[in-house]
């Protein structure tokens, strides 16, 4: 089952006793504070869930798949997840 926006907006709504606006704004306060955290180039750490975090990637040569042609790929920057310790201990089912 893929986990939407949606269907997180309704289990917030449910289990916290509030409407579905209330439960979106929250969600969407949430998802602007990370994204524009992670714009300005800080890790967003969530304690016991994860770690995003912002990483320059170099500029390197690649190939077109299409015409099989070599190009020049320019330096970007990506995001990655690391999983925090609790969760994958929870994830595994070795919590305690």
């Amino acid at each position: 089952m893929t986990c939407t926006k949606t269907t997180i907006i309704e289990k917030i709504s449910e289990e916290n006793d509030l409407t579905p606006s209330q439960a979106k704004d929250t969600i969407e306060t949430l998802l602007e504070i990370i994204k524009s955290t992670l714009v300005s180039g800080e890790d967003m750490m969530i304690s016991g869930f994860g770690k995003f975090q912002v990483n320059e990637k170099a500029q390197r040569k690649g190939r077109n798949p299409a015409t099989g042609k070599s190009m020049l790929l320019g330096k970007r920057r990506v995001v990655t997840f690391k999983c925090a310790g609790k969760l994958r201990d929870k994830i595994n089912g070795t919590t305690e």
